[in-house]
């Protein structure tokens, strides 16, 4: 997932195993053992974590939040390929390109 191979709908997003998360005070945190990195996903990227706890499509994953926000479908898939490609570059996610 570069600019010039952005995400498109039919890509389908999985987090990978090894990392501990934890709710704290309505945001996640988590902490990847393969990296010994921690991160803070917030309240919203810890609403996409919990999702892609199983496989799901782009297109899934942004139908689900701009319902759940009352954010505009375009926007919220510009904020959620943002996050998904920062997940994808601390290896804590897979995605499988679709057609």
């Amino acid at each position: 997932m570069t600019a010039t191979n952005p995400m498109n709908g039919e890509d389908r997003v999985l987090r990978k195993e090894g990392n501990l998360v934890s709710d704290m005070g309505g945001e996640k945190v988590m902490m990847s053992i393969h990296n010994g990195k921690y991160y803070n996903l917030g309240s919203t990227g810890g609403r996409i974590w919990d999702l892609i706890s199983q496989e799901r499509t782009l297109t899934e994953l942004v139908e689900v939040l701009a319902s759940e926000y009352e954010i505009g479908p375009d926007i919220c898939r510009e904020q959620v390929v943002q996050f998904l490609e920062h997940l994808t570059h601390e290896g804590l996610i897979d995605v499988t390109r679709g057609e």
